[in-house]
């Protein structure tokens, strides 16, 4: 019997017919393992994907700027967790995987909290899918894994101090027609002759005057645009809003009248833009009592007491919370000081009065403390016919204008200004806009500094 085995073992050996299907039987099985290893680790990769796909879109969605995480990290006085962000998180994975099958979800992880100015959130997921070839080889189900994360920054809160020239220089023609315009009707009239005056100055004591003429003719001047463009910005930063009550106002000039002369709060710090926009129309040039008049003698720009008078409603400036506003002091000037200062930059000769640009360590002091200064210096024309300006003020008041860059005046401003928060605006240009560039420049600023 054994050698009959041994006979037929070796005439197997030795015989060459058959082989093929014989070496395919062999390696089918594995084979056919492999072919199912990779259709079932391609099902999971799809899968894989698409749950990522989902996670991606929890993430970036919950810090979204209309998500209510990001609404809620507004009103939060402290760091933390926001469970409105965890839900919605969950909510939109959750519908982005509605319609998917041949998996199972072991679990879903969203994380939304607030750091800083910062809101983060995190969505980590687990599932199963079921393998079809795998099994054979004992690995019935394969795990899919992945997370996601995304960041976005919160606008923050900012107080606006508006710092309103309002002195008799701002009531020169807004542009170079009006100049001319209102120098044309001061011209051979019955009652000056031959003033040949650009300014439209407000004299409580004189019914002629130059400031019921220009309204008479139509000049524009340059507090006329300004308190429109002050109405204006308050449109602007109610449009600009992420947050309710995001942005706060307070309006101030430099005094009703010459014998009031000082810093007068036209509308005290209130997230109302409305009522600040209303409160702005009431922006109008100082009044005086006369040439010369016995309360100022026409020094009615007082930048040495003004600045450090709005520099005490200045409280410290915070981190940008709701309850730690930033703090701007939004300032617009043509930067003529006139006023009687010992510590004149340019004195004028035998007088204590001083008509000098702006002595910029007025606002350092501000400045030190964290206050960020930003500065729109309506241009101080040059005013040929106008014998007191070609004899104090031209001297350092060097053309060309608008931008000015030998001109003294712009110069102090510009040192005036925080970094990259000065702006001037032109003869040409339009206060409105300048006054509404500064305003999302200051706004930039903030979110970058903050």
């Amino acid at each position: 019997m054994r050698a009959v085995l041994r006979t037929t073992l070796r005439r197997f050996q030795r015989d060459r017919r058959g082989n093929i299907a014989v070496i395919f039987a062999l390696a089918c099985v594995p084979l056919i393992t492999a072919v199912g290893c990779a259709v079932d680790y391609s099902r999971a990769t799809q899968m894989q994907a698409k749950l990522q796909a989902a996670a991606d879109a929890a993430s970036v969605g919950a810090v979204a700027k209309a998500s209510p995480a990001f609404k809620a990290a507004g009103t939060m006085n402290s760091d933390g967790a926001i469970p409105a962000g965890v839900t919605d998180a969950r909510n939109i994975f959750n519908a982005n995987v509605a319609n998917l099958t041949g998996y199972t979800l072991d679990s879903v992880t969203p994380k939304v909290v607030k750091n800083g100015s910062t809101v983060t959130s995190s969505v980590t997921f687990k599932g199963t899918i079921n393998t079809m070839f795998l099994g054979v080889i004992g690995k019935s189900a394969l795990s899919v894994t992945g997370s996601s994360t995304a960041t976005a920054s919160m606008p923050l809160y900012v107080d606006f101090y508006l710092l309103l020239d309002n002195s008799p220089s701002m009531g020169v023609a807004a542009t170079p027609a009006d100049v001319t315009k209102l120098v044309n009707a001061t011209t051979g009239n019955s009652f000056k002759p031959d003033d040949q005056c650009a300014f439209a100055c407000h004299d409580y004591n004189d019914s002629n005057n130059y400031y019921n003429l220009a309204k008479s003719i139509g000049v524009t001047t340059r507090i006329d645009v300004l308190r429109s463009a002050t109405q204006s910005l308050m449109d602007t930063a109610a449009a600009s809003q992420t947050y309710p009550n995001q942005f706060r106002m307070a309006i101030y000039d430099f005094g009703a009248a010459s014998k009031t002369i000082g810093l007068r709060a036209l509308f005290p710090l209130s997230s109302n833009l409305s009522s600040a926009k209303t409160a702005a129309g009431n922006i109008d040039l100082m009044g005086v009592y006369g040439n010369n008049d016995t309360y100022t003698k026409d020094q009615d720009t007082p930048f040495s007491t003004i600045l450090p008078a709005i520099d005490k409603e200045i409280p410290n400036p915070g981190s940008g919370k709701s309850n730690a506003p930033l703090k701007y002091l939004f300032f617009v000037s043509d930067g003529v000081a006139d006023e009687s200062n010992t510590g004149c930059l340019k004195p004028l000769s035998g007088s204590s009065r001083c008509q000098s640009p702006i002595n910029a360590s007025l606002c350092k002091t501000m400045k030190d403390r964290g206050v960020k200064v930003a500065v729109l210096y309506t241009t101080y024309l040059a005013l040929p016919t106008n014998s007191w300006y070609m004899k104090w003020i031209d001297p350092f008041n060097a053309g060309p204008y608008g931008p000015s860059p030998n001109s003294e005046i712009a110069q102090n401003m510009q040192s005036c200004a925080s970094p990259g928060l000065f702006f001037e605006v032109s003869p040409t240009q339009g206060i409105s806009d300048a006054m509404n560039a500064l305003f999302k420049k200051a706004v930039a600023d903030a979110r970058i500094s903050g």
